[in-house]
């Protein structure tokens, strides 16, 4: 070990002078400027269109959806429009389809109830089957008169008597009173 140590050190010098040499300052020639632009121009331009482009779809998409829930408004005014007009036109229809109304109808176009029997005509051959003739019953009775009330509704009337306007109880006495029918009927 002793050896090599005396080598390395009459090398040094030399080993120094020549890193020296090596690490000596030289002047660098000087790029080209177009050279050395010309890749980061087609660079800025690429990212420029894509944010313009990202800019541009966020506005399109934007504004389709405000279009889309104009539209929507619109649709569901309208769907609740038909929707009172159905109702309306189905009340229309059950107003139509009373019966007092097709009897008055009725009656108005002369219309009566059948007494004789009625004739059949066929359609293939025009034939009329029976004897019919001329309805000449009574007319449509369009307001019946109502049922009559049943007499167990109407009850007789009670009377309490009084002497000099004032009931028996409140002045103390003992005969009836006037709760105890209805308390007896109770038990």
């Amino acid at each position: 070990m002793s050896y090599a140590a005396p080598q390395l050190r009459a090398r040094l010098p030399r080993i120094a002078d020549a890193a020296i040499q090596r690490a000596r300052l030289t002047v660098v020639p000087r790029p080209r400027a177009r050279a050395a632009r010309a890749p980061r121009i087609p660079f800025v331009m690429l990212v420029s269109a894509v944010l313009l482009a990202g800019v541009v779809g966020l506005l399109l998409f934007n504004t389709s959806m405000q279009a889309a829930a104009f539209r929507e408004t619109s649709l569901e005014n309208q769907a609740s429009d038909l929707a009172a007009r159905q109702e309306a036109l189905e009340t229309d229809v059950q107003a139509l389809r009373d019966p007092k109304r097709i009897a008055h109808a009725a009656q108005s176009m002369g219309l009566v109830i059948p007494t004789t029997t009625a004739g059949v005509i066929d359609l293939a051959t025009g034939e009329i089957s029976g004897n019919p003739v001329p309805a000449q019953g009574t007319p449509l009775p369009l307001f019946p008169p109502p049922p009559s009330r049943p007499a167990a509704l109407d009850p007789p009337a009670v009377h309490v008597a009084a002497s000099h306007g004032v009931p028996d109880q409140d002045r103390g006495g003992s005969g009836p009173k006037l709760g105890d029918k209805h308390r007896a009927a109770r038990r």
